[in-house]
């Protein structure tokens, strides 16, 4: 059976839980390439080597698409640029946990849009104690531009989310990922040369770099695409809420990042909106 026939029998909460530990432990990885490479020299890494597995196994053709149908991928594999880039500029600065709870707000966004309860301001309340909690006081003073970039890297995350079901619907199997994993490639390219320089060609660094591609972007990126052909936005956007705690344990036992308590209080608020937030968003039914 090919690739895409076992993933179109896999259930589809089974695809995000799975996108999930890849996604963290990647960027657990990632983070121990930052002192070579710095943060843009990792993301472009990441990006090239995802960029060139999706393309030699999808092999995507760009005869007989619309403008629109190319437009989307485009605007997809900009964001992608951008959410890995604001989100690997923040994870050098503030720890792994910390981050994906902070860049959480976008998938509870999403996840809160798609309902019409106005209890779900609660929620969204909860969530934003989360936050307070995790970025006053404790965690030796969190750096205010990584929380700065995690926030940036949440917004562009929901938008994420909304272009993938899009994506997912209008492109066949792993097509329109192939195309928007090579713009954002090529998006990531000057930063990336800019960070990186002579480093990126050596080839610790290289191998080392498309093991992150594969755990962070091939991977996740494949299974979330197909997911998203089965559920609703704000049913991933929930399943999401799973993030800082994978985070906060690829966090420690990849790099060493141990949280106190007002931390993983913070992280547990966060976790809590968003599966608060599932109750009452307007969803469709998930496949597990």
């Amino acid at each position: 059976m090919s690739t895409q026939g076992l993933l179109a029998r896999a259930p589809s909460g089974g695809l995000v839980l799975g996108a999930i530990a890849s996604v963290q432990f990647g960027s657990s990885l990632a983070a121990t390439l930052f002192a070579r490479l710095g943060p843009g020299g990792t993301v472009l890494l990441r990006l090239a080597s995802a960029a060139v597995v999706l393309m030699a196994l999808g092999r995507p053709r760009l005869r007989g698409r619309t403008r629109a149908e190319l437009g989307l991928a485009c605007s997809f594999g900009l964001v992608l640029a951008g959410m890995n880039l604001s989100f690997y500029e923040a994870l050098d600065r503030i720890p792994l946990g910390i981050a994906v709870a902070i860049e959480l707000v976008g998938p509870l966004a999403v996840a809160i849009g798609g309902s019409r309860r106005r209890r779900d301001l609660l929620w969204a309340a909860l969530a934003v104690l989360g936050i307070l909690a995790l970025t006053r006081g404790g965690v030796h003073g969190l750096d205010g531009a990584g929380v700065a970039l995690a926030l940036l890297a949440g917004v562009l995350w929901g938008s994420y989310i909304l272009l993938n079901a899009r994506l997912g619907r209008r492109f066949e199997g792993s097509t329109g990922l192939s195309l928007a994993m090579c713009v954002a490639a090529l998006a990531a390219l000057p930063s990336g040369i800019a960070a990186g320089g002579s480093a990126l060609l050596d080839p610790g660094s290289l191998a080392l770099g498309c093991a992150v591609g594969l755990l962070s972007s091939a991977i996740p990126y494949t299974f979330e695409v197909e997911a998203l052909r089965r559920i609703a936005p704000p049913t991933f956007g929930v399943l999401m809420s799973l993030e800082p705690a994978l985070a906060a344990l690829a966090g420690f036992l990849v790099l060493g990042q141990g949280l106190d308590l007002r931390a993983l209080l913070g992280i547990a608020l966060v976790i809590a909106a968003s599966l608060g937030a599932a109750r009452s968003a307007s969803e469709a039914p998930i496949a597990v």
